[in-house]
């Protein structure tokens, strides 16, 4: 508790709310963008901290970000059917039902007091078991490291995305970028191709910009299906409406639910918020008194997805700050905004760095109580902001992506691997290759290959270290059972002698 309120008197420091405030601020902003979602934002401000002093603030600015753009997609998705990021589409279902019924201000006004709830609770969960998780860890040994690595790699690659074969090979990419550069043991150059600028190896802040900034805005720009502005469905009672009596009695329950689905989740090696947003959606139609009302605008299926969503953000943290794991790709850029400082999230971060990890978390209540404040009263500004012409905002944003890129490497080859990995990126975007996997490739392939000579060095040589340490063995049977788990509705079908069928589901935009 002592470190938790010094935390808090780090954050609520003039300097730091104002980062705080920047943070959620430019959060929604990007949140009700469609298309534009919080790694992409963070990608293009990580040039922007090189000139920073102190992590802190920018962490916390980051923090702020992601928080932001996890509600700012609700806003699009309930005026204008239009999902900010893939995270709102379970909130899309029934949040445009209910705008067009003219119930908009009741829906715009739960999904932003469930966000707030769910926020609240699930920081509360993350101060409680942030250290024993990270105490823990400092258990973990070579090999498990190499594990776990494994593992976050593997359930990333299979569980997320339209297929594994897919995932696969975005991760392949990822690992293939991640060993660009001069060997840390033998000090030989690898795949440099006789280029000086690739001896340090490839940034990452060069493709995180290239896939995300790059990539992104190339692919959505070139959607025909897009229209260069919008027209919103605008929220009746005025945009302070409050929930009646009866919202509030169906809302609470799918607040807490939603919750208890976002967190642990979010906490998990697959990490994301999509999974719990669909998860809690399916439940609370089932569970639903009046399911006829599902798909015509019920409340409930706006409340749970949005508390899970938000719930999710905080689980992410726990593997992120505890075992240095990123289980997302936005995670996976915080870990990159986290090592530009020289500060390695993991076992050891409470202990070496404990006024930036507390402070951190201390963020997250005060942005909590920021979004809440900020978006009911805004949300018709946030509307103008989807009116922006679509050409504009591709162009400010390449602009952006390629002044960033030069800062910090003032170098034009740096500039031309970055739009170089950007193209991969529009076409891997374009036929359905995730993105993850290859964030996660570099960022987790030379600490995977660091711990793993490691342990043989250790072991002097003898790879059954890898399954004769049962938590090593326990962390690599589940990355095989991630690996096996896509294919097991077909296997069931199959087995039962009828057709396998396959749950997706799709955008509406």
């Amino acid at each position: 508790m002592s470190e938790l309120l010094s935390g808090f008197a780090t954050v609520l420091s003039p300097w730091n709310l104002l980062f705080a405030a920047i943070g959620v601020t430019v959060g929604t902003f990007v949140g009700v963008l469609p298309g534009i979602g919080p790694a992409l934002t963070i990608a293009l401000l990580l040039p922007i901290t090189f000139s920073l002093d102190d992590p802190v603030g920018a962490l916390i600015m980051f923090a702020g970000i992601y928080y932001g753009a996890m509600y700012g997609g609700s806003t699009t998705s309930i005026l204008l059917n239009t999902p900010g990021e893939s995270a709102s589409v379970a909130t899309s279902i029934e949040g445009y039902q209910m705008a067009r019924r003219g119930r908009a201000h009741a829906a715009l006004a739960t999904a932003a007091i469930g966000s707030f709830v769910a926020g609240t609770i699930s920081t509360v969960l993350l101060t409680l078991i942030a250290r024993p998780v990270a105490s823990l860890a400092t258990s973990f040994r070579a090999s498990d490291y190499f594990a776990l690595a494994v593992l976050a790699m593997v359930c990333v690659t299979a569980l997320v995305g339209s297929s594994v074969i897919r995932g696969l090979l975005s991760l392949s990419l990822g690992l293939f970028l991640g060993l660009i550069g001069i060997d840390s043991l033998t000090g030989q150059s690898r795949f440099t191709f006789g280029t000086l600028e690739l001896l340090d190896g490839v940034g990452i802040v060069v493709v995180i910009v290239g896939l995300f900034a790059i990539g992104e805005t190339l692919h959505v720009a070139a959607r025909g299906d897009v229209p260069a502005t919008v027209e919103p469905v605008r929220p009746t009672g005025g945009v302070l409406g409050w929930l009646s009596r009866d919202d509030w009695r169906r809302s609470w329950r799918p607040w807490l639910r939603g919750t208890a689905f976002g967190f642990p989740f979010g906490a998990l090696p697959s990490g994301g918020a999509e999974i719990p947003t669909f998860l809690s959606y399916m439940y609370e139609k089932h569970r639903a008194r009046g399911k006829g009302e599902f798909g015509k605008g019920a409340i409930e299926g706006v409340a749970g997805p949005e508390a899970a969503n938000n719930a999710a953000f905080a689980g992410v943290l726990v593997p992120l700050l505890t075992l240095g794991i990123p289980t997302s790709a936005t995670a996976a850029v915080l870990l990159a905004a986290f090592q530009i400082f020289n500060v390695q999230p993991g076992p050891q971060l409470f202990e070496r760095s404990p006024d930036l990890v507390w402070a951190l978390i201390a963020s997250l209540y005060v942005g909590n109580v920021m979004l809440l404040v900020l978006n009911l009263p805004m949300i018709g500004l946030w509307v103008k902001v989807l009116q922006i012409p679509r050409p504009l905002l591709y162009a400010g944003i390449l602009v952006f992506a390629t002044l960033g890129v030069y800062a910090v490497s003032n170098s034009v080859v740096e500039v031309l691997i970055a739009y170089a990995i950007g193209v991969i990126g529009f076409f891997m975007r374009r036929y359905g290759f995730p993105l993850a996997p290859v964030i996660l490739g570099v960022i987790l392939g030379p600490l995977m290959e660091e711990q793993f000579r490691r342990a043989l060095q250790i072991a002097g040589g003898d790879a059954t270290v890898f399954v004769t340490r049962p938590l090593t063995v326990v962390l690599l049977s589940l990355a095989v059972v991630a690996l096996v788990v896509p294919y097991l509705p077909g296997i069931v079908a199959r087995s039962r002698g009828r057709r396998a069928g396959k749950l997706t589901f799709a955008e509406d935009d």
